[in-house]
């Protein structure tokens, strides 16, 4: 079996009280070349999880103290990020019908095939990496929005509204050439290289400021 390349921080968390099944995934997804860390419990997994990890869950329904749902809805709770794939036999069918309404990612039912349970991880490893480059673009860009003098964030706010230089030039009581410098610091500062990227970076971290 082959994979995708993975990230080298991503990580399979398994969450599991089954020993078997717990080790033949742990098996099976290493020698499908995927780093991985099994729990026999949801308490485990608990005291070890936190913010920095990333990769996907691959967590059992129902597990004997602390459930698989409960542990989903305490990880919620901590705006954990990871994707969960619930494991399911047929009657908690919808117990995971009722996760995956609440966010998780999806759920697969005992027995499944290695092939259905790897497609399900790599879709989940994909969204993951997506999601957080997302995040650290939003973040980066709060950073450089800080960075910006009130002007050129005055500049900046009325770009966003499809102002044109002459435009901001009458509201801000300026040159057009000085609207020009302006614009282009806001540009170099926001790391943007088209109007539409710029556009795009502000309204992704501030929405309201497509309608200033």
């Amino acid at each position: 079996m082959s994979v995708l390349p993975v990230a080298p921080d991503q990580e399979i968390f398994i969450v599991d009280d089954d020993d078997a099944l717990r080790d033949s995934l742990v098996w099976m997804l290493e020698s499908s070349g995927y780093k991985v860390v099994a729990f026999d419990s949801a308490e485990a997994f608990l005291h070890a999880w936190h913010e920095g990890l990333a990769g996907c869950l691959v967590l059992d329904v129902r597990m004997p103290g602390m459930s698989g749902l409960e542990l989903f809805e305490e990880l919620g709770r901590r705006r954990c990020t990871l994707p969960v794939i619930f494991i399911t036999g047929h009657g908690d069918v919808p117990m995971a019908v009722a996760a995956l309404k609440k966010g998780a990612a999806d759920f697969i039912e005992k027995p499944f095939a290695d092939r259905e349970m790897l497609a399900l991880i790599e879709h989940c490893l994909q969204q993951e990496r997506a999601s957080r480059d997302k995040r650290r673009q939003e973040a980066d860009t709060a950073r450089r929005l800080e960075h910006l003098t009130q002007r050129e964030r005055e500049v900046l706010d009325l770009i966003i509204a499809g102002k044109l230089n002459k435009q901001i030039a009458d509201v801000l009581g300026i040159s057009i050439k000085t609207v020009e410098v302006h614009r282009a610091r806001v540009m170099e500062k926001m790391g943007a290289h088209s109007l539409a990227e710029l556009v795009q970076h502000v309204v992704t971290v501030e929405p309201a400021a497509s309608v200033r």
